[in-house]
């Protein structure tokens, strides 16, 4: 299975220096059925990750493949996650705050993740069964200079204070639930430090301890999160569903997640 990881971690980093090529350049955006933007970045990315996903036999929920419907897909008890362009409007943006994010999950709760941002060229990869995430610089050729996986690489969210308390807000979707959820941290603390961050770069700001707490009280879709919430778990934090003051599922019949809070 570890296997597996190092797949998704090539898919990742492959698909990450095509999205750069049209990154640098000019290019189209288009609007889905949602209304959100879609890039031939996107697609470019999607067709890469597939390619070598495909050769692992396991079926793949993403946001840019026409999804199975759920009569079908409750019989996986392995699927990939994939969101092949996750921050788009980032992208859009050129903020360089966009990423790849590639989960494998069984029974509904993720076992692997990689999250690769193209652009500064950070790579975070996770094995959840063994309680390590790690995060690897990669160098101009988005190769690394060294081996993966070793102990200097790997991360930890920080300890707790009752002095400050991080919360990470999103670049683009911070709303008055938020805000309301903010202010009810000041009970507890004695400052509060917002850090705004786009895609799911939030989730590794927790788990490598640049903020506390990641409240998401807007619309995500399960392959917004499941590769951060992998990453996230495998270092000792908790991704809460506010609906069920449970752990987030994943390959459900309705792909929306529920509003969330990323904590220890």
């Amino acid at each position: 299975m570890n296997n597996y990881l190092n797949i998704s971690i090539k898919a990742a980093v492959e698909a990450g220096k095509e999205i750069l090529k049209i990154y640098e350049n000019e290019f189209k955006i288009v609007e889905k059925e949602d209304k959100s933007p879609l890039t031939e970045a996107d697609t470019a990315s999607n067709n890469i990750i597939t390619h070598y996903l495909k050769d692992t036999k396991t079926p793949i929920i993403s946001e840019e493949i026409k999804n199975i419907a759920f009569s079908e897909r409750k019989k996986w008890k392995t699927c990939w996650i994939v969101d092949p362009l996750d921050g788009t409007k980032e992208f859009i943006k050129r903020n360089g705050e966009f990423t790849v994010n590639i989960a494998m999950v069984e029974n509904g709760i993720p076992i692997y993740g990689v999250i690769y941002v193209p652009v500064t060229r950070e790579l975070y990869y996770a094995d959840v069964s063994k309680g390590e995430a790690y995060k690897t610089l990669l160098n101009n050729e988005h190769e690394s200079d060294k081996d993966f996986f070793l102990k200097t690489d790997l991360i930890a969210p920080t300890k707790d204070t009752e002095n400050l308390l991080r919360v990470v807000g999103s670049r683009s979707h911070m709303n008055d639930h938020t805000l309301n959820f903010i202010d009810e941290q000041k009970k507890n603390y004695k400052e509060i430090d917002i850090v705004s961050k786009g895609s799911s770069l939030k989730f590794c700001l927790v788990a490598e301890g640049k903020a506390d707490i990641y409240p998401r009280f807007a619309p995500t879709m399960e392959w917004d999160t499941a590769a951060g919430h992998a990453i996230c778990k495998a270092v000792g934090l908790s991704v809460i569903s506010k609906e069920t003051n449970k752990e987030l599922l994943y390959n459900k019949n309705d792909l929306l997640n529920s509003y969330f809070v990323v904590r220890k």
